[in-house]
C-alpha cells in the first residue's frame, strides 16, 4: 500500500508512463482490497486489525467508503 518511506502507492494521478489504461478492476494490498470503479477507488475490505482511518491515511487517492467495511477473511 505504501513504499519503504511510507508514501502511498495509490495516487490521485499516475506519475509514471502508462502502459495500460483500465486494465485492472481490483487492488489488493497489505491493508485493504480496493475496487476500481468509474467513480474512483472503492474500499471493499480491510486487513484484519486495520482500521478504515489507517487506510485513508495511507492512501493519497480519494477513497469511496460506503457503510461498514468488513475485514478480509484469511484462511
Amino acid at each position: 500500500h505504501t513504499d519503504h518511506q511510507g508514501n502511498s502507492k495509490l495516487l490521485r494521478k499516475c506519475t509514471l508512463p502508462l502502459t495500460g489504461v483500465k486494465c485492472i478492476d481490483k487492488i489488493v494490498t497489505n491493508l485493504a482490497t480496493i475496487e476500481i470503479t468509474e467513480a474512483g477507488f472503492k474500499l471493499t475490505e480491510r486487513a484484519p486489525g486495520v482500521r478504515v482511518e489507517e487506510i485513508i491515511k495511507a492512501t493519497d487517492a480519494t477513497l469511496i467508503i460506503e457503510g461498514e467495511i468488513p475485514e478480509m477473511k484469511i484462511n
